[in-house]
């Protein structure tokens, strides 16, 4: 079993009052006000009371229940994706001095303290990320039926903007398109974009992973420079790289896990973070009162370059595949050969981005709207400029996003 941080479950005369009141705080992982105290059983992904609940994978013991793996299925398909939770703790982030293979920018080490969270079992697959990529269609086709709100300066919270169609697949799908193959080549802009599309038709909270969080998933416990330990000739058991790979991609989940049961943080496509690659590494946050609460230790991208990718690929020899290793993203050269003007805010076209993707974590406590957007929106003025050049051109498309959009489009005859 894996303990939470958090206080324990109380005793089962004040299991109600708990429920309750998690709910009004928003504790309860399910977007602020979208389920009501009545469904407090129905709650994906929680299970209240004392008792160790049964269940194929980690627990997590929080105030009122425990946190439990469960299934996602993406409203409107029958796709699904696993998410399973890891506890609350302390650990101490970066590389430390004498790693080898270390850069400067993995360090100093600093202290950081982690709240509970759920993530994903494997990388998000082409199986997944697909039915975002088709939402441009399916957006204009629902605006053209008059079916759905329109969107406004009111209500824009609730939209989400979906990537334009593809110029050339054989750049994205240079590694293959099977559903059970990571998805890959999005921009740090349309992985957060993604996150919200899913976030607004479940009613639950996805985004990013914070780099301190997907680190602390990553070491799963450890203190070597791969999860599973010292010798890299080990990590061929755990991970898709340089010396197995054959130089593509593979099906997630093909690998062994680490020892919390997540697949594919070493190699196969590296991941997006939320956070920016700065000069000095880590130095602002090991300058902090330690240990640094999670939210304090991320770095918020204000420009577009050097945008942090972890965990390796498919073609980085084992160092670059280390738990503490970082790459930060080169925007324009990692769309060389993008003929869009200016170059499109969703897609990569060169090496090494073709082997870059993204995993999504859903946080156990929910912050308000307002953070909530900070997770998913342009957070600096030119890529919110490049996307609304798209809607301006006819080459993108954006709609209001909840639960009922599947329905309301189905009934129209519209989509799959």
């Amino acid at each position: 079993m894996l303990e939470g941080r958090l206080t324990p479950a109380p005793a089962p005369l004040g299991r109600l009052l708990a429920l309750v009141s998690l709910l009004a705080t928003g504790l309860i992982p399910a977007l602020a006000g979208s389920l009501p105290a009545s469904r407090a059983d129905e709650i994906q992904g929680f299970v209240a009371g004392d008792a160790k609940p049964a269940a194929d994978g980690p627990v997590v013991q929080v105030s009122g229940g425990w946190m439990v793996p469960y299934a996602e299925t993406i409203p409107g398909s029958d796709v699904t994706f696993r998410m399973i939770p890891v506890p609350g703790a302390t650990y101490r982030m970066g590389s430390p001095e004498g790693e080898e293979g270390r850069s400067d920018d993995e360090g100093p080490q600093f202290e950081v303290a982690i709240e509970p969270f759920w993530i994903g079992v494997h990388e998000v697959t082409w199986g997944e990320y697909k039915g975002f990529m088709a939402a441009c269609d399916l957006f204009k086709a629902v605006e053209s039926a008059r079916i759905r709100p329109t969107v406004s300066a009111t209500n824009l919270a609730d939209a989400v903007t979906a990537p334009s169609n593809l110029y050339d697949p054989t750049t994205t799908f240079t590694h293959g398109e099977e559903p059970e193959l990571p998805a890959a080549t999005m921009t740090q802009y349309a992985a957060r974009q993604y996150t919200k599309w899913v976030s607004l038709l479940t009613a639950r909270f996805y985004r990013l992973p914070s780099e301190a969080e997907w680190e602390y998933a990553c070491r799963a416990g450890s203190l070597t420079p791969w999860s599973s330990g010292s010798d890299p000739a080990m990590l061929a058991d755990h991970a898709w790289i340089a010396d197995n790979s054959d130089e593509t991609t593979h099906p997630v989940g093909s690998k062994a896990p680490n020892a919390w049961g997540i697949h594919d943080m070493h190699g196969n496509v590296g991941e997006w973070v939320v956070d920016q690659l700065v000069a000095g590494g880590y130095t602002r946050q090991a300058a902090l009162p330690q240990p640094v609460a999670e939210a304090e230790a991320i770095q918020w991208p204000t420009k577009l370059q050097q945008r942090v990718v972890r965990g390796g690929s498919y073609y980085d020899e084992p160092d670059r595949c280390r738990t503490a290793a970082r790459r930060g993203s080169e925007d324009v050269a990692w769309k060389d050969v993008d003929p869009n003007l200016p170059k499109s805010p969703w897609w990569y076209t060169e090496d090494p981005a073709l082997g870059v993707g993204m995993r999504v974590v859903r946080p156990f406590t929910v912050p308000e709207k307002a953070t909530q957007l900070k997770w998913w929106e342009p957070d600096i003025e030119s890529i919110r400029l490049d996307a609304q050049d798209r809607l301006l051109q006819g080459r993108g498309a954006r709609a209001i996003v909840d639960p009922q959009l599947p329905a309301d489009a189905k009934a129209k005859g519209i989509g799959n």
